[in-house]
């Protein structure tokens, strides 16, 4: 199970990830249930890895950055 430090994160991603409404919320439940993926809140946006590879970067406002094609990011 996957548990971050949410004190920098941008409110509105916090909305659209952890609120069951929210559009980024069934990529953070596939996260919990994914041992090889890994978060990291930087910049208040948060950086997704794969076995130490980013492959996504969610931000509040702003377009998902798709960094490397991974089954996670087929979700958005």
């Amino acid at each position: 199970m996957i548990s971050i430090d949410t004190t920098n994160m941008c409110s509105h991603l916090q909305k659209k990830l952890f609120e069951e409404d929210g559009v980024y919320h069934h990529i953070w439940i596939a996260m919990q249930d994914d041992n090889e993926l890994t978060a990291v809140v930087r910049s208040r946006q948060l950086h997704i890895y794969r076995n130490g590879k980013k492959v996504l970067v969610l931000a509040g406002k702003a377009t998902p950055k798709i960094i490397r094609e991974d089954r996670i990011c087929e979700m958005i």
